[in-house]
């Protein structure tokens, strides 16, 4: 019996490619740079902001642009209404149903904790997360381990009472780094 259940974030619980890809065309269009689809955007996700800042600069990517897209992009997306951004069709459902067997829920992503934590009072303000690890500069990210080591050693359950649900091949490397079993969601990215 699993006793933790580990989610991804963004393609496994919300769709939120449209809103980052607005941000950052905004941002890229500031330094006339080619703007992005959203086939794109999904063809870059998987690592942390500056892996992805990284990619969508290709052959411009060095260290000075990938801070100042960053930096730009940040600023973009900070401020942006996020309207675009919803939870997956019966992710709350989900999530609802883990609660009510007494399952801890956890999130880890790339994505940097303050936002998770906004989407989380946002759209699943009744669910109680026995944990939410997202990317932090001075941390490594996924597909290291870290994050997932940090909420199993705080729900004090043992590996095999873990699952981690995700949507890609760094969530399938996490839960492979961090010795656990995986689910891989049909939706998503």
């Amino acid at each position: 019996m699993k006793k933790l259940a580990i989610f991804d974030f963004d393609g496994t619980l919300v769709d939120s490619v449209d809103d980052v890809v607005i941000s950052f065309n905004k941002a890229l269009s500031m330094y006339d740079l080619p703007s992005l689809t959203r086939e794109d955007y999904i063809g870059y996700l998987g690592g942390n902001i500056d892996e992805i800042v990284s990619l969508v600069l290709r052959d411009k990517n060095t260290p000075e642009n990938i801070e100042s897209l960053k930096k730009v992009y940040l600023e973009f997306y900070e401020s942006s209404k996020k309207e675009a951004t919803v939870p997956f069709p019966h992710a709350h459902e989900v999530l609802a149903n883990l609660q009510e067997k007494d399952v801890l829920i956890a999130i880890n992503s790339n994505r940097f904790t303050y936002s998770i934590q906004y989407f989380v009072s946002k759209f699943f303000s009744d669910i109680d997360f026995a944990s939410i690890e997202g990317h932090e500069m001075d941390f490594p990210s996924k597909p290291n381990p870290y994050g997932v080591n940090k909420i199993v050693k705080e729900a004090g359950v043992s590996l095999d009472e873990v699952i981690y649900i995700g949507d890609s091949i760094t969530d399938i490397k996490t839960a492979e780094n961090a010795g656990v079993d995986c689910v891989v969601v049909k939706w998503g990215y």
